[in-house]
């Protein structure tokens, strides 16, 4: 296993230099001056030119790539082009809003996504399987940011019963702070839910015809048991990759969610780092979220031998 372990961190070295070259590439191919957006639109080039040789703009891009990787190998993400704070110091900051809004989404979306999965697979082609099913389709296919602008809409416009905008900390009460996430909880929870649950159902279903199940139930033990500890564990393996590959995805609805609720994550800071040109916290927030989906990658590998010890990693 620890061999595993090694192989597979090493393994992380050249995906990482890889998303750090194209991300680098396709910032830098975007349009503007991140020196307009300091100095103003109406600043004279000879202001700009001056701006652009203090942030070391103003070398050939093979030689600012050379210089950010020497920088990220020491551990260095650069400083903001905007507000001169460090990248990784913007990251530790913004880091815990999004962390809690994330871990709170995938833990509602397996409250909802195991038993309707379960529940679907007991019960094939009945209603509460076509209903489960037309949940799951519908939570796929609706997008994040119109589920936001509906729920703030009825909840927060219509109703009032939550707030529609911004964030509360830890420190002022875990009732105000759960009260300003409910909403964008439930905005990335859903279509982690509708994916989880028609996975599980689809596996349920196939192990809930193996021979062991049959003998399971032959030697007369109770229903419940069968099917959470023969069944659901059986079934757990592509329920875990499916959530590792959606941690991807949850991370680009962070993104989305954060903006539209107005709450201070990482999210929120690689939106406002597109929009002012900020080069260096947009590559190391991405480097950062990158480095986040390889690491869950890993942790899914790991939890396989958990789930099923006949898995072993030599």
């Amino acid at each position: 296993m620890w061999i595993f372990l090694v192989r597979r961190l090493l393994a992380l070295i050249p995906v990482a230099l890889l998303v750090v070259l194209i991300t680098f590439s396709l910032i830098h191919l975007v349009p503007g001056n991140p020196a307009y957006t300091i100095l103003g639109e109406q600043a004279s080039a000879t202001a700009v030119r001056l701006l652009d040789a203090k942030l070391g703009l103003d070398k050939p891009l093979p030689v600012e790539f050379a210089q950010y990787l020497w920088q990220v190998a020491h551990g260095n993400l650069g400083q903001s082009l905007v507000d001169q704070q460090s990248v990784m110091s913007l990251i530790v900051t913004r880091l815990p809003v999004t962390v809690e809004l994330a871990v709170l989404a995938m833990l509602l979306s397996l409250v909802v996504a195991i038993p309707t999965g379960i529940v679907a697979a007991v019960r094939p082609n009945t209603w509460v399987d076509a209903a489960a099913r037309f949940l799951a389709l519908a939570g796929a296919a609706v997008p994040n940011f119109w589920m936001a602008l509906v729920l703030v809409l009825v909840f927060a416009v219509t109703l009032r019963w939550l707030p529609a905008l911004g964030w509360a900390s830890l420190s002022q009460g875990l009732g105000q702070n759960l009260v300003h996430l409910v909403m964008p909880m439930i905005v990335l929870a859903l279509p982690l839910a509708a994916v989880t649950s028609r996975v599980l159902r689809g596996e349920m279903l196939e192990v809930l015809h193996n021979f062991y199940i049959q003998a399971a139930r032959a030697k007369g033990l109770p229903e419940t048991r069968v099917i959470l500890k023969h069944a659901f564990r059986n079934a757990l393996i592509p329920v875990v990759t499916v959530l590792g590959l959606q941690l991807g995805g949850l991370l680009g609805g962070v993104v989305i969610t954060e903006e539209i609720f107005s709450l201070p994550g990482m999210g929120q800071l690689v939106v406002n780092a597109i929009f002012e040109r900020d080069y260096p916290v947009l590559q190391g927030t991405v480097l950062f979220m990158a480095l986040a989906v390889l690491v869950a990658n890993l942790a899914v590998d790991v939890v396989y031998a958990l789930i099923d010890p006949r898995i072993q990693y030599r």
